[in-house]
Formats: C-alpha cells, sequence, structure tokens
C-alpha cells in the first residue's frame, strides 16, 4: 500500500505514546483524513473517540512507514542494503571524478560504491569504512585502505581520517534519521573545493521536525540539491524505500 506525501506529512506530525498514535491538533479536511484513517487502519490501527486516537495492539512502528512511503508485512531495519550497479553508477557520474583525486565511502558495506569508485581514480585512493566484521573482512580482502568501527565517533584524530578527501560518496544507514548524522560528519572530512555525494531517505525532503528542517536549511545555504531517485531503486537490495540523492559542493561553504 502506497502512501501519498500529503498522508506522510501528517504522520510525521502525529504522535505515538504507548499503543497509540494521536494525530495533529487542528482540522483535517474530511478527504485527507480518510485518507489518513485509512492508513492507520491498514496498519493494525482502530479509531477510539474516548481517547481521541488510533489505538493499537502493540506499540506502531510508526517511523517504517514514514520512512518507506509503504505499509509492508514486516518491519524492516534500515541499515545495510548493498547500493545497485544502476544507483553507483549515477553517484560515481555526479561525484565528477577523475583519476588520482581521493575518495572516502564511511558506510561501505561490501564495497559496491567503492567499486565504482576505484574504477575511475584508482583502487590506491579509495578509502572505506564500516562497522560490520562481515562486511570489513570481504572489504580488506579487495582494498588496503579500509577501516572497521563507527564513523560517527571517527574524529579528525584519526589517522584514518586526518588528510580529508576530495570527495565523499556515501549510501548511510537510514533509521532513526542516521543519515543526516552520517552526511553532517562527513561534510567534515570534504576537502575545501571537494564534493560530497550521498543516497538519502526521501523523507527528509518533506519531515518537519528540528533536526530535518535544520539540515534542509544547511543543505540550501551551501547551495546544495537534493533530486529524487526512482521508485523502486533500491528493489534489488530488498526494500522500497524511497530516497533522493544530495550532492553538495565544499567551495560554496
Amino acid at each position: 500500500m502506497k502512501i501519498s506525501n500529503e498522508v506522510l506529512k501528517v504522520l510525521d506530525e502525529a504522535r505515538v505514546i504507548d499503543n497509540k498514535i494521536y494525530l495533529r491538533s487542528g482540522q483535517l479536511d474530511r478527504k485527507t483524513y480518510l485518507a489518513v484513517d485509512k492508513v492507520l487502519k491498514a496498519m493494525g490501527g482502530k479509531w477510539n473517540r474516548k481517547d481521541g486516537a488510533h489505538l493499537f495492539e502493540a506499540i506502531p512502528d510508526l517511523e517504517s512507514v514514514i520512512l518507506t512511503g509503504e505499509i509492508t508485512d514486516k518491519a524492516k531495519e534500515f541499515g545495510f542494503f548493498e547500493t545497485p550497479r544502476a544507483i553507483v553508477s549515477r553517484l560515481v557520474g555526479l561525484a565528477d571524478l577523475y583519476p588520482g583525486i581521493t575518495v572516502l565511502e564511511p558506510s561501505a558495506g561490501r564495497g559496491a560504491i567503492m567499486d565504482g569508485c576505484s574504477e575511475v581514480v584508482g583502487r590506491g585512493f579509495v578509502w572505506g569504512m564500516d562497522i560490520l566484521q562481515e562486511n570489513y573482512d570481504i572489504l580488506s580482502k579487495k582494498y588496503r585502505n579500509v577501516y572497521k568501527g563507527d564513523f560517527l565517533e571517527v574524529t579528525h584524530g584519526n589517522p584514518f581520517l586526518e588528510h580529508g578527501y576530495h570527495r565523499v560518496v556515501m549510501n548511510p544507514p537510514f533509521a532513526k534519521q542516521a543519515d543526516i548524522d552520517h552526511v553532517n560528519h562527513a561534510w567534515k572530512f570534504v576537502r575545501p573545493g571537494g564534493k560530497l555525494v550521498a543516497v538519502m531517505s526521501a523523507w527528509v525532503t518533506f519531515r518537519s521536525n528540528k533536526t530535518t528542517t535544520d539540515f534542509r536549511d544547511g543543505v540550501e545555504r551551501l547551495g546544495g540539491e537534493l533530486t529524487p531517485l526512482p521508485e523502486g531503486s533500491f528493489k534489488e537490495s530488498g526494500t522500497m524505500v524511497n530516497t533522493v540523492v544530495l550532492v553538495m559542493d565544499k567551495d560554496n561553504e
């Protein structure tokens, strides 16, 4: 069941308290309310006039619904989803790569983006990092410049990142707005004159919480662009999450 952006905006402003979902204060027009009610019922909710909320048998996973823009049979953890080749090619093109510049993929997974970038800049000029041991084991067999750990805990004092990079090309995790955290952190390691290209969840374009609005304001201030990727871009990787791609030049800072 696909959900319109209008309904997603209403859900984004809703409150989840225990097993109840409360819609925003104020009157929704009947058409919008019926569309929202249909989604909440499809999630397993039931309107309760006494509580003024939709009741669920368990705590509803509203975050996953907002993230994907659809209702699935099973909530997913939005962490590692390998970047499809078609998307890698698009990211490489947007990154304006050329031989000899340095590239970082801070959530490298099994190396799909690293592989695409290395075809242009050279294998020895691509660095990668991943928090999962199994992914690191795969990466370290192909690249010498790899590091295992949590990227968000890496600072400039770490030799892995001390010199900065001409390009950061990334597909970070999305859960709990982690993509915003990862992109904000990655920006610190882009050299002046460099460029960041990142896949992000599409909800970064419409959610109204402070984290998201501050991020959009920052992107606009720096002259960055958020462009939607086609629906189903990550279908072959096991998710229908809606995505966008961010392109931002450091020299606009």
